[in-house]
Order: structure tokens, then sequence, then C-alpha cells
């Protein structure tokens, strides 16, 4: 009967998930994820991570490339070995590394929507300013390094652009109207969202090419079959979780702000891997047991970017002193920030 009773735990979560967040919230996100792999370029985004690049532009695209090439914790990784292979100077690489799975548009979303707003763009810019100043501090450290890495850098090998086929303002414009259909469909405000729709078709039908709108589904399809089955699963043990673990267990360990709680957060993050998006709803469980806000910042920050197969990577790519302050100052600023963040909320 206990058996029965978690199951139906779990079960009880996957419903209320289906029914609240897929059709307004990630499904458009899904879409919009789709077309940000078709219709931006990678070779326009890796170009500003040579070693002799600007480093104002290096580090803010660095710090945003995760939202823009809708990268996952896995595929980071390859991306991450071989800009710094091919001469990316460390802090910009390093940027790179820490916020591109941080930042999903997927992620950013999704936890707005399931944690609330606040966390959300918390997330979102706790990321982006935690990959400049990690980025910063690293390339510091090792200024005498990148020095010899400025004076003889490698080259970056980049795929070839493509010939544009449209003037720039419509594929913006395109993307405004998906991010649109996301933002009011999920506020559903079913009438302005019936209307962008409709503007979505007429662009698509005036502006785009069938084979392109093609790979856009394909694109789309691929995000989803990767991700929705894990976050599914993800959901129900989420579920699971909420009927197993007590209360007084989660308000001990991570209730509150204090240091303890986020400090703790930020050490569960940093070691245990979580899916692409898995984290959202553990957290959501975790919040309803009594974790506090601060400390489920702290896993947003510290859980995405950082777990122990993925130190193990890293490791080989960059060193284990290298890897070791990386994973260090991703522990300390994401307990600090969490800390902030709880105490302001309060």
């Amino acid at each position: 009967m206990q058996i029965l009773s978690v199951l139906q735990s779990g079960w009880e979560a996957l419903l209320e998930y289906l029914s609240a967040h897929v059709l307004t919230c990630l499904i458009p996100a899904f879409f919009i994820a789709g077309a940000i792999a078709v219709f931006v370029s990678q070779a326009s985004v890796m170009k500003y991570f040579g070693a002799k690049a600007k480093k104002v532009l290096s580090y803010f695209v660095a710090s945003v490339s995760g939202a823009i090439l809708a990268v996952c914790s896995c595929t980071i990784l390859p991306l991450f070995a071989g800009i710094h292979k091919r001469g990316a100077g460390l802090g910009p690489a390093i940027a790179f590394l820490y916020s591109g799975p941080a930042i999903n548009i997927l992620a950013i979303v999704y936890s707005a929507r399931l944690l609330g707003l606040d966390l959300g763009i918390a997330r979102a810019v706790g990321a982006i300013l935690f990959s400049v100043a990690i980025g910063l501090i690293m390339a510091f450290i090792w200024r005498k390094e990148e020095s010899v890495k400025t004076n003889n850098p490698g080259e970056l090998t980049l795929p070839q652009e493509e010939e544009k086929t449209r003037p720039q303002g419509i594929t913006l414009l395109y993307f405004a109207v998906l991010v649109g259909i996301l933002v009011f469909g999920a506020a559903q405000k079913w009438l302005i969202t019936a209307v962008l729709l409709v503007a979505l078709g007429l662009i698509l039908y005036r502006w785009f090419q069938k084979e392109e709108l093609g790979y856009w589904m394909y694109q789309t399809w691929d995000l989803f079959k990767k991700i929705f089955p894990i976050l599914i699963a993800g959901v129900f043990v989420a579920g699971i979780i909420k009927a197993l673990l007590p209360q007084q267990v989660v308000e001990v360990w991570l209730g509150g702000d204090g240091l303890k709680a986020t400090f703790i957060a930020s050490v569960f993050g940093a070691l245990i891997y979580f899916s692409t998006l898995t984290e959202v709803p553990i957290i959501r469980a975790l919040m309803d047991l009594g974790m506090g806000r601060g400390p489920a910042l702290t896993l947003l920050l510290a859980g995405p970017a950082l777990s122990l197969p993925n130190m193990i990577v890293i490791a080989r790519i960059m060193g284990v002193k290298k890897t070791g302050v990386y994973v260090l100052l991703v522990v300390i600023m994401a307990t600090t920030t969490g800390m902030i963040f709880g105490n302001l909320i309060l």
C-alpha cells in the first residue's frame, strides 16, 4: 500500500505538470530552441572567442552564447574542448563553459514558469554575471599563460557562413513573434496569441523556404525526443521524492537562507548530475518540502554547470589545478548569491 501511495504521488505530479506546463510553456520553447539551432550561425558566435578578440565583446558573447546555441550540459563539453584546444582565451572559454547549460532557453523559461519569475530571472542574470566573473578570475590567475597564448594564438576552425536568403530584420521579427507566442500563451492571452500565430504563418509563407521549415521541424523534434522523455521521468521522480523525503529533513538541512543551507545546496548541485531541465521539478519538490528560495537559486546556479562526471572530463581538458579552482569558484559564488537572494526576498 505504501508503494502504491508513493507511485501515486509521482503520477499526480506528472499529471499536474502535463496539464499546466506543456502546451503553453514547453512546446513553444522547444520551437524557439529548434529555430535557434537552425537560423543562428554558430560560426558567428564562435569567432569571438579567440585570444586576441576584444575582451568586452568576447566575454559578452561567451556569457550569452548558451541561449544562442541552445547547448545542454552534455553538449557543452566537446564545444569547450574544441575552442580551448584551438586557441580561445581561457577567460571567455570558461565563461562559455559555465553559462552554456545554465542559460539554456528551455531551462530559463521552465524555471520561471515552475519556480517563479523571480527565480527564473535570478537564474539568467546570475548565470551571465557568474560566467564573466569566473572567467575573469581564471584569466587573471593564469595571466602569464594567457599572455603566451595571445602572442601565439591558435586558429579557430569555423564553419562557413551560409548565404542569407532574407533580410536580417525578418529573422529578428520571426524570433520576436515566437517569443511573443511563448509569453502570451503562458499568460493565457489567447486573442493576442492567435494574432501572433497568424503573423507567424504569414512570415513563414512569405520569407522562409520549405527546406528551412522542414529542418526547423526536424531540429525541434530532435530536441523534443532527446529532452522530453527524460524530463517526464524527472517530474515523476520528483513526485516520488516529495512522498518519501521527510519534510523535517529538508527543513533542517535546506530550510532558510543561511550559510549552511546554501552551502549544502551548492555542494549537492556541484556533485550530482542533472539531465537537462530535470533539476527544475526536483527543486520544486524540495521547495514544497521546505527548502528556502536561497538554496533553490544556489542549486540552479551550481547544478547545471557542474557534476562529478563533468569535473573529470574538464580536468582532462585543462588540468586538475584549473578545474579545482573553477569548481571552488562556482561553489563559493553560488553559495554567496543564494544567501543574498534569499535574504533580499525575505
